[in-house]
């Protein structure tokens, strides 16, 4: 079932409902969804190689909320970050920011996302750095999430580590000694500790109710390409796929999630505006970016990535740059070339 249709259906009561929380941002992404591949997101023209076919393709409106969209972007990422991928053991820690925050963290969103991500990655870093610990400094990929598998408002940051780092003093690569990462208690602590000394500094007042333990997550995931698969998923994309929009009745709308601890198919019903809101509540700021590299994974450390892969014995060859997927002729099955792009409908005049 096509988000777009339930755009059109229900707008009218979730604006209605919801007038007074919604940003810009959130309307530039309905706006957008709704235009997607329609003739008011205008349309490419297209010739066949072969015959003397053409053939008129609705544009898609690429934002990175619309389900429809982005799938070629996010294989192009996966891409680079497979490119990356160590023979080493990986490891991810989901640094989650505690329910009572979740308030102030809507209301402040780029300040605390961007909050987020320095604090749970330093933690990490300094983690790292201790001798006691792994004495190296790592690499890392953060994705930054705000919802629960229900959809609820929910910020956490997946942070994918490979099992190691490099000592810049000897400039020895050093891995871990097993399966085993980091005490999630104690960088759960640290964690604590750093974000509401950030929050100070930001004049940001939390709340006076927040529990003294927080929840870090750090588990063994194998060689790393799982995790970076799933995380994939809602880069961009949107929280939600069309596939699991599995019914639309009396005004009410379900959709199915897996359930983290049970690992089994629930439902969720909701009346059509209140889903509308529970999707569009995860659009993030505009231009903000949720996934961000560190240390030896950043671009800029391309050179040490390479001397890294030297090190552990990969044969390092040019990757092969995903070419976009082509428009078959509907006549021959040939591939169509672009001949030209048409306006979109309101822009008309």
């Amino acid at each position: 079932m096509q988000l777009t249709s339930l755009v059109h259906q229900y707008l009218v009561p979730f604006k209605s409902k919801y007038a007074a929380q919604l940003l810009p941002g959130h309307l530039r992404a309905f706006g957008a969804i709704q235009r997607c591949r329609t003739p008011h997101a205008g349309a490419m023209l297209l010739a066949c190689t072969d015959c003397d076919g053409q053939l008129r393709q609705p544009r898609s409106c690429g934002h990175r909320s619309c389900p429809q969209c982005q799938n070629h972007e996010a294989s192009q990422w996966l891409d680079r970050q497979q490119a990356k991928l160590l023979p080493v053991e990986y490891f991810m820690v989901t640094f989650t920011l505690p329910r009572q925050l979740r308030k102030l963290a809507w209301r402040h969103q780029t300040t605390l996302y961007n909050l987020l991500f320095t604090t749970a990655v330093s933690t990490l870093k300094d983690f790292g750095l201790n001798p006691q610990q792994l004495g190296a400094e790592m690499g890392m990929t953060a994705v930054l999430h705000t919802h629960s598998r229900r959809l609820d408002y929910h910020p956490h940051l997946h942070v994918i580590v490979p099992g190691g780092g490099v000592n810049k003093s000897t400039r020895q690569w050093k891995k871990t000694r097993s399966k085993f990462l980091f005490n999630q208690t104690a960088l759960a602590s640290v964690f604590r500790a750093r974000l509401l000394a950030a929050l100070k500094t930001a004049d940001l007042v939390p709340p006076g109710n927040l529990p003294d333990r927080w929840v870090v997550d750090c588990r063994h995931v194998g060689k790393g390409a799982p995790a970076l698969k799933y995380l994939s998923r809602y880069l961009y994309r949107g929280v939600i796929s069309e596939n699991n929009i599995v019914a639309n009745q009396n005004g009410e709308v379900t959709f199915k999630y897996v359930d983290s601890s049970t690992g089994q198919t629930r439902y969720r019903t909701l009346k059509g505006e209140d889903f509308l809101w529970l999707v569009l509540q995860h659009v993030l700021p505009k231009g903000f970016r949720r996934v961000r590299d560190y240390g030896f994974l950043h671009g800029n450390a391309s050179k040490l990535l390479v001397l890294i892969q030297l090190t552990l014995k990969i044969m390092i060859t040019a990757r092969p740059i995903r070419p976009r997927p082509v428009f078959s002729c509907p006549r021959c099955q040939s591939p169509m070339r672009i001949l030209g792009f048409i306006r979109p409908a309101w822009s008309s005049g």
